[in-house]
């Protein structure tokens, strides 16, 4: 029978199942989330939040939560965006109130970027102090309004548990993303009647997600594809989400169309595939912004048509009519205005759409084969290429290698260059490309990595970083050594900001104006080792087998510094304002190859 004492360490945690128990706000969190499925949480500790850690201590000696400690509390919000991102669930972060809360600021705005599903708890002043300018109090919930999905302020502990289903229902339904939940400190404290709310247990009529598309359009759809000669599939990150990638393989395979991908929808479909044409964009591949420079009709699944996949908007499918399909009405038409909008869940979509096929016309067996014939002939005249000249390593072998050794890695990058060649090189598995997008966050890889790593930890994770971009939130590899998350990192170092020297250098006359990193760069693998990390230097190319077949087979952390070659850029590239078939680097070929 329960109790309306609270139990102390070691004994059992008393949990309210149909009759009220006597507790605080804070075991109302923390069951709250146990009771939505949460194993882990990321987080820091501090003053306003101490009530909240002080029952978390109860519930971790138990085994019920773990609570992974980081070294500061932007690599909270991104530890617990990696977590997301690799298993589809609501990752959940913790900060305290002030400073603590400003410091998730620019993980929130990457998982909103991304739309990646948070909850994150931040602890505030209390009550009587809110607005008084207290010590640490900071307007979190107004600061982030732009940034969430949607925001509370609990300010009455018999709010929690309602307020907790809210949270993760609206985070993990329709477009997810981040949800923030402000706690004022006596909330925290004050004991209160606690009953118990179940995980989907929620009434909020405002929010409707539409899930299935509508019938009609997907007839429309159907018969657009039908009469394609040169059809094209566009998929993005809302197809990782929906978890749509063996109903786009069936589609793509069914109107015999290739498959390119963004940033965010690496994973989606297999790379290897013979109707793979890799990622489009402004580093994408040449055969891939080719295809959608001439495609007849673009079929969109969760992408939003954004300035760094479609260069310049007004030439971007120039002669496509365009089937657009996202669970978010606000991102159909939003940029480009489609012939046909589907709005749903990409995989409800899909599978509905799959059914409708199976009872109507068949698609001509040879209809797309002079289209894939083409693509063929610009894959060939314009591959990518993997530099393996003159004495100094370029960053495509190492990247290439790290492909070929590890083919089943999770991956995280940081952004910059080093970002978009792993976009080019590796062939990731669903959920298993793990890079910031729609905000570009430099630091976001280490951090990301070891939230992976802590949901899956039988599973190989490898975070490719820059040499710049891995010392803004280096301090986790302190993380790393003090849980002994097998998480390797390995910094493609080439002593600059790599994508900023290449900008300067297309675009600025090569006014190198603060992007030069040789100055001040610390030896990192004296770095790592100082944090408990083991290092490992490479320099030369004999090195490089050796060193990555020895960081994989290592059971522990391991930080990888590989010196490459300063000078590389990376190509193709599509010039800023101009469409995708006007790529910088491309290699001549003979008049009349290619068309």
């Amino acid at each position: 029978m329960l109790t309306s004492s609270l139990a102390t360490t070691g004994t059992p945690i008393p949990r309210p199942e149909a009759s009220p128990i006597r507790c605080t706000g804070a075991y109302a969190l923390i069951d709250s989330l146990y009771r939505h499925g949460v194993k882990h949480i990321f987080g820091y500790p501090g003053g306003a939040i101490l009530p909240i850690y002080d029952e978390l201590y109860r519930w971790e000696a138990q085994g019920k939560i773990q609570h992974i400690l980081v070294r500061h509390e932007q690599a909270a919000g991104h530890a617990a965006d990696g977590y997301a991102r690799a298993t589809g669930q609501v990752g959940v972060c913790f900060a305290t109130s002030g400073p603590g809360a400003t410091n998730l600021v620019t993980a929130i705005a990457t998982a909103h970027m991304d739309s990646i599903p948070l909850v994150i708890i931040t602890g505030q002043v209390r009550r009587a102090a809110i607005g008084s300018d207290a010590f640490q109090e900071t307007d979190i919930f107004g600061i982030t309004l732009p940034i969430v999905k949607h925001s509370y302020v609990v300010r009455d502990p018999r709010d929690m548990a309602q307020i907790v289903a809210e949270a993760f229902y609206i985070a993990s339904t329709g477009r997810p993303g981040p949800v923030l939940v402000d706690i004022p400190k006596d909330v925290g404290e004050e004991s209160f009647d606690y009953v118990s709310v179940a995980p989907g247990d929620v009434k909020l009529p405002g929010y409707r997600p539409t899930v299935k598309g509508n019938p009609r359009q997907i007839a429309q759809a159907s018969r657009l594809l039908l009469s394609a000669q040169r059809p094209l599939l566009y998929v993005g990150g809302g197809a990782i989400a929906a978890g749509a990638h063996r109903e786009i393989q069936q589609l793509a395979e069914w109107f015999q169309m290739p498959v390119t991908t963004t940033l965010m929808g690496k994973g989606a479909f297999d790379e290897r595939h013979p109707l793979a044409v890799g990622m489009l964009g402004m580093h994408g591949t040449a055969y891939a912004n080719f295809a959608v420079s001439q495609c007849d009709v673009l079929v969109a699944l969760g992408a939003r048509f954004d300035d760094r996949v479609t260069g310049k908007l007004a030439e971007f499918a120039p002669h496509a009519r365009v089937i657009h399909v996202d669970v978010d009405p606000a991102e159909v038409g939003k940029n480009r205005p489609p012939e046909v909008p589907i709005v749903g869940d990409v995989r409800q979509v899909l599978v509905d759409w799959l059914q409708h096929l199976q009872t109507g016309a068949q698609p001509h067996r040879g209809q797309t084969q002079a289209w894939l014939a083409q693509i063929q002939a610009w894959r060939r005249d314009y591959p990518l290429v993997v530099p393996r000249s003159g004495e100094l390593l370029s960053p495509q072998e190492v990247i290439f290698m790290l492909g070929e050794l590890a083919p089943g890695a999770y991956t995280t990058t940081d952004v910059g260059q080093h970002q978009m060649w792993a976009a080019q090189f590796l062939a990731n598995g669903p959920r298993q490309w793990i890079s910031s997008a729609g905000l570009g966050t430099m630091g976001f890889g280490l951090p990301a990595a070891l939230g992976v790593q802590v949901a899956l930890p039988a599973s190989p994770v490898i975070c490719i970083a820059g040499d710049a971009s891995v010392q803004m939130n280096i301090q986790e590899l302190g993380t790393l050594a003090q849980y002994n998350l097998p998480v390797k990192t390995v910094i493609i170092n080439n002593f600059w900001q790599g994508m900023v020297r290449q900008w300067q250098e297309a675009f600025y006359q090569e006014r190198y104006s603060h992007s030069a990193m040789r100055s001040g760069m610390p030896d990192f693998v004296k770095l790592a080792d100082a944090y408990g990390v083991k290092g490992i230097l490479v320099q030369r190319r004999e090195e490089l087998r050796p060193a990555v077949e020895a960081l994989l087979a290592d059971p522990g952390p391991v930080l990888m510094d590989v010196h490459v070659n300063p000078a590389e850029n990376c190509y193709p590239m599509i010039k800023p304002g101009h469409s995708n078939d006007q790529m910088l680097g491309l290699p001549e070929i003979a008049p009349g190859r290619a068309t």
